[in-house]
C-alpha cells in the first residue's frame, strides 16, 4: 500500500486523506471514525471524519493487514469530485475486491461502498448503487444517458442516499393516514423530514442505540428475559421495509431541501441495502 499516492489522488478531487496503520488514539468506545471500527476485526475502514482543518477522509489500516493490503483509485474524476477506491488482499486465496466510491455531495463528503460489480469507474458505481427501482425508472422515462447522475430527472428526485420516484396514479386510501413532517432514515443516520408520507407493510421492530438495525418481536422478547433491565431502555418502534410514498417538501441538514409536487415512492441506495442494513421508518 502506497499511502502517499493515494493521498495525491485524493488531492486530485480537492479531498484531503489520512492514514493511520496503528492503535487509535483515545477510548476507542467513543471514536466513530474508521480508526474505531478496525478495532470490530476488519482489516481495514475508510470514513468521513473530521479535525482542526474540517472533513477529511480517514483510512485506517490494521498494522498486520498493511503489507498484503492493496489499495488503488481505479479511477478519479476532478470535475465531479469522485473517485473509485478498489481494495484487494494480495496474499487471498480469492480474487475478491472490494470498491467503495469517494466523493462529494452537496455539502460534505461521503463513502459509499459498492455494490458486487464489475465498476472500473466512477461513472459505473453511481450506477451500480442506484436502486433497481431508480434505474427502470429512468430506463421507463427514457432519461438521456448525460442525466443519469443528475439529482433529478424524469425518473427521480434524490436527496442524500433516498430516492423520490414519480407515483402520480398512487392516491392514499385515506388522508388521515397522511402524516405529517415524518422523519425517514437508516440506522444511524440524520432523519430526512418530510411534509407528507403515507406507509404500509413492513414488518415492526423495536430499535435502540445498541440495536440501530432493529429487533423483531421475538428477539426483542427474547432480550428482555435474559435482560429485564432492557424494559426501561429508550426503545422505538419501527417498520422494516415498509412501502412509503412522500410530497411536499423533503428537509435535512445536509442537503438542500426538495419539494415533490406529486406522491413519489421512496426507495433507498443500492448501498444502503447490506444484509445487515435494514430500511426502517
Amino acid at each position: 500500500m502506497n499511502a502517499e499516492i493515494l493521498k495525491r489522488r485524493f488531492a486530485d478531487i480537492g479531498a484531503r486523506l489520512s492514514v493511520e496503520t496503528g492503535a487509535p488514539s483515545g477510548p476507542a468506545r467513543q471514536l466513530r471514525t474508521a480508526a474505531w471500527r478496525v478495532l470490530r476485526g476488519e482489516d481495514f475502514t475508510i470514513d468521513v471524519g473530521r479535525d482542526q482543518r474540517g472533513e477529511t477522509f480517514q483510512l485506517a489500516v490494521r498494522p498486520d493487514a498493511a503489507a498484503a493490503l492493496e489499495l488503488v483509485a481505479l479511477d478519479v474524476q476532478p470535475e465531479r469530485r469522485h473517485l473509485l477506491l478498489m481494495a484487494k488482499r494480495l496474499d487471498a486465496a480469492t480474487d475478491e475486491k472490494r470498491k467503495f466510491l469517494c466523493g462529494h455531495d452537496e455539502r460534505h463528503w461521503f463513502v459509499a461502498a459498492v455494490p458486487e460489480s464489475g465498476a472500473a469507474t466512477v461513472e459505473q458505481a453511481m450506477e451500480a448503487l442506484k436502486p433497481a427501482a431508480a434505474q427502470a425508472a429512468q430506463q421507463r422515462r427514457h432519461v438521456r444517458r448525460n442525466n443519469w447522475h443528475d439529482r433529478k430527472n424524469e425518473g427521480f428526485v434524490r436527496q442524500g442516499e433516498w430516492f423520490f420516484l414519480p407515483r402520480p396514479e398512487f392516491e392514499p386510501p385515506s388522508v388521515s393516514l397522511v402524516l405529517h413532517n415524518e422523519p425517514i432514515r437508516r440506522p444511524g443516520g440524520t432523519p430526512h423530514v418530510v411534509e407528507q408520507l403515507y406507509r404500509h407493510g413492513g414488518t415492526v421492530v423495536y430499535v435502540h442505540l445498541r440495536y440501530p438495525g432493529g429487533l423483531s418481536e421475538q428477539q426483542h422478547e427474547a432480550l428482555l428475559k435474559r435482560t429485564p433491565a432492557a424494559k426501561s431502555w429508550p426503545w422505538e418502534v419501527m417498520r422494516r421495509n415498509p412501502r412509503v410514498f412522500a410530497r411536499g417538501k423533503v428537509r435535512h441538514p445536509d442537503h438542500a431541501t426538495i419539494e415533490l409536487a406529486g406522491w413519489h415512492e421512496v426507495v433507498m441506495s443500492a448501498e444502503q441495502r447490506a444484509p445487515n442494513v435494514a430500511f426502517l421508518d
